[in-house]
C-alpha cells in the first residue's frame, strides 16, 4: 500500500547491502538491516496496540534502535512523538497528557517514573528500548517477523509532532506530515549535492528537527550512511573524519573544533561539506573555521515548524552572519508585523514563510494555529530579519525572545515561571546574552525581597530537578529592580546590552 514518506525510503534505498549506520564500536546496519528492522518494530508496535493515527511519545537515548522505531512509526502509520532525554519527570507529564500517546516508549533506567506518569495521564503501554539493543521493544521486536504490511499514508497524513516551547510556558505539538518531511530532505539532498557516497558524521541528537529530520532523512533520501555518534566528542570527530565526507552540527561543535589544534587542512581534506544550524554561528568561528581548512562551513535557517527554509548556497559565497537564500520550493517574505505589509529589500521586520514543508498547524491548538498563519498561508516564523541586495536572508533577532543555547530552544516565561515561585523573589527577567560556547547563556536576572537570602547558589539549587539541564541559567544576578518603560513593561534589551560581557564576550 502506498506509504508516502516510507515509500520515497525504500525507492532511494536500493543498494540494499550497503552500510546505513555504523556505531561508535563499528556495529554496522546495512539498509537490508534497517527494512527488516522497521518491519519487525512495526509489528511489535501493532502488538502492543498502536493503531494508524495513534502518537508514540518516544525518550530514549540516541542509538539506531530509536532510528528503526521512528520509521517504524512511519510504516504502521502512527505519528513519532520524540521528546527531549533532558526532560524531568515534572515536564514529561505535561505532553504525555496533552498527546494522550498510546505508547510510551523509554529508556531502560527510567521505567518506573515513566509508568507512573503514563498511569497518571492514562497512556495504556509503556516499553523500553536501550542504546545497547536492550528493553523490552527490543526483545520483542526481535521476535516479530521482518515483513510488514506497510499502512497506507499520503502526503498531508501526520508523520511526527515536534514539541516547541510557548512563551507561555505551554508547549505547543507542531504537526508534521509526510511531504513536509519527504518535499524538505528531498530538497536539501539536491541542494547540498548529496549521492549514494557520501559518509555522514552524526553527532547530533535526534529527539528534534536537526538530528533526526535534517541529518537522517537526508540521508535516506540519497541511499547514504551515517557514522553514528552518541553525542559530539572532538576525538572521536577527528578519529572519524578521514571516513566521512560531510558533518552537520550546532555552532558549539565548530567553536570547538576551532579551538582544537587538530582541526587542519590535512585532517578536513576528505570533507566536502560542513552544515551548521540550530542557532546562530558567529562570524568570527565562521573566520576562524575557513582560515584553519580552507573550507567554508554553510550555514542554514530553519525551525521546529518549517524544517529548513534557507540555505546558504552550496556552489556561490557563504556568507558569515547569513542564512543563504530561500530553499526551492519555499517563499520567504519581510513584513511589518503588526500589518502583515511587505517590506522593502533591507528592512527589518518579520519574517514569513510558504511552501510545502511547513507545518499543518499545533496540535489541539486551531486558535493558535489561525493566529500564527496570515490568510494568504504565509506562516508567521517570529524572527525578525531582512534580505539584503544580493538576496541573501539576515536573522536579526526574535520577537518572542526565544533563547537558543547550545541548539536548543529555551522560552524565558517557563523559566520565569519557577524563579518568580520561590519564597523571597519578588520577579525575574530570563535573557539570552552572548556566550562563547554555547551561542548564547540563560541568564537570570533576579529582584529579591528585602532581607531575602539569595543568591545565585540557591536559586540555583531550587531550579536543579525542575528544569532540563540546558534551560538551567548559566548565571543569576540579583538586582534592585528592572528596568521599564512608560508602560511599565521590562526592558530585557536594556538588560542584554547590560550583560552582554558577563561570559566574556
Amino acid at each position: 500500500m502506498a506509504n508516502h514518506l516510507f515509500d520515497l525510503i525504500r525507492l532511494y534505498g536500493t543498494d540494499t547491502a550497503k552500510t546505513f549506520i555504523e556505531t561508535e564500536d563499528g556495529t554496522r546496519f546495512t539498509y537490508d538491516d534497517l527494512f527488516a528492522a522497521t518491519g519487525r518494530f512495526a509489528n511489535a508496535l501493532v502488538a502492543a496496540g498502536v493503531k494508524p493515527g495513534d502518537r508514540v511519545a518516544v525518550q530514549v537515548e540516541k542509538s539506531p534502535g530509536a532510528i528503526f522505531l521512528y520509521l517504524a512509526c512511519v510504516r504502521a502509520g502512527a505519528i513519532f512523538l520524540p521528546l527531549n532525554t533532558g526532560y524531568t519527570f515534572a515536564e514529561l507529564e505535561y505532553f504525555l497528557s496533552d498527546a494522550e500517546p498510546a505508547l510510551v516508549v523509554c529508556d531502560p533506567a527510567k521505567r518506573e517514573g515513566i509508568a507512573e506518569i503514563a498511569a497518571k495521564t492514562g497512556v495504556p503501554a509503556v516499553e523500553t528500548l536501550g542504546r545497547a539493543r536492550d528493553g523490552s521493544l527490543w526483545h520483542k521486536a526481535g521476535a516479530e517477523k521482518p515483513g510488514f504490511d506497510t499502512v497506507s499514508r499520503g502526503p498531508d497524513d501526520l508523520a511526527a509532532i515536534l514539541y516547541t516551547s510557548g512563551t507561555t510556558g505551554r508547549s505547543k505539538g507542531a504537526m508534521l506530515t509526510h511531504d513536509n518531511l519527504a518535499s524538505n530532505a528531498l530538497t536539501l539532498k539536491d541542494y547540498w549535492k548529496f549521492t549514494s557516497d557520501d559518509v555522514l558524521l552524526h553527532a547530533l541528537p535526534i529527539f528534534h528537527t536537526h538530528g533526526l529530520f535534517v541529518a537522517t532523512n537526508t540521508i535516506l533520501m540519497a541511499g547514504a550512511s551515517m557514522l553514528f555518534l552518541p553525542k559530539f566528542d572532538a576525538d572521536k570527530v577527528f578519529e572519524l573524519m578521514p571516513r566521512a565526507t560531510t558533518m552537520m552540527g550546532v555552532p558549539t561543535f565548530y567553536v570547538r573544533l576551532v579551538q582544537d589544534q587538530r582541526l587542519t587542512e590535512h585532517a578536513t581534506r576528505h570533507m566536502r561539506l560542513f552544515v551548521s544550524g540550530s542557532a546562530p554561528l558567529l562570524a568570527e568561528t565562521h573566520r576562524a573555521f575557513r582560515e584553519m581548512t580552507g573550507q567554508a562551513i554553510l550555514e542554514r535557517y530553519g525551525m521546529t515548524e518549517t524544517n529548513m527554509n534557507t540555505s546558504n548556497p552550496y556552489d556561490g559565497e557563504r556568507i558569515a552572519g547569513t542564512v543563504g537564500f530561500p530553499l526551492p520550493g519555499v517563499s520567504l517574505r519581510v513584513a511589518d508585523p503588526e500589518t502583515g505589509a511587505k517590506l522593502a529589500q533591507g528592512e527589518i521586520g518579520m519574517i514569513e514563510v510558504k511552501g510545502p514543508n511547513v507545518f499543518k498547524g499545533y496540535w489541539r491548538m486551531p486558535e493558535k494555529t489561525a493566529a500564527e498563519f496570515r490568510e494568504d498561508g504565509f506562516f508567521i516564523t517570529g524572527d525578525l530579519g531582512k534580505i539584503d541586495d544580493s538576496g541573501y536572508v539576515h536573522i536579526v533577532g526574535r520577537g518572542k525572545d526565544l533563547v537558543i543555547s547550545g541548539g536548543y530552544n529555551v522560552y524565558p516565561k517557563e523559566i520565569e515561571t519557577e524563579i518568580d515561585g520561590m519564597a523571597g523573589v519578588v520577579e525575574s527577567a530570563v535573557i539570552g546574552v552572548p556566550h562563547p560556547d554555547f551561542g548564547e547563556g540563560v541568564t537570570a536576572v533576579v529582584v529579591a525581597e528585602k532581607g531575602a537570602k539569595l543568591d545565585e547558589r540557591v536559586i540555583l539549587g531550587a531550579l536543579e530537578g525542575r528544569l532540563a539541564k540546558f534551560k538551567l541559567p548559566k548565571r543569576v544576578i540579583v538586582v534592585d529592580d528592572l528596568p521599564r518603560n512608560t508602560m511599565g513593561k521590562v526592558q530585557k534589551n536594556l538588560l542584554r546590552d547590560a550583560y552582554k560581557g558577563i561570559y566574556g564576550g
